[in-house]
């Protein structure tokens, strides 16, 4: 018999301030259950919510308050555009 495992969530919460930071920088993180909190923290601050299984993967292991490396700096600034062009939709 198969046994299906529910999959854990995973969450990484970026953030950047363009006077203060080099690059954007992990903000939160967490699996599960700290997960689904960062996640209803998020949706009532209206903070856009991008979903990439494998950027995910690829920031697992930066720790929280260190800037994202150089190598990820393409695939953040896509994250950060889509988010920029959703916030203008709704405005």
């Amino acid at each position: 018999m198969k046994r299906f495992e529910k999959q854990r969530k995973e969450v990484i919460a970026l953030g950047y301030n363009s006077q203060d930071d080099e690059a954007p920088k992990v903000v939160a993180k967490g699996k599960g259950l700290i997960a689904e909190e960062i996640l209803e923290i998020a949706d009532q601050a209206d903070v856009p919510i991008y979903e990439d299984e494998t950027l995910m993967q690829l920031m697992d292991e930066i720790n929280i308050n260190e800037k994202i490396p150089e190598d990820l700096y393409q695939a953040v600034a896509e994250v950060f555009a889509f988010i920029y062009q959703t916030d203008k939709k709704y405005e």
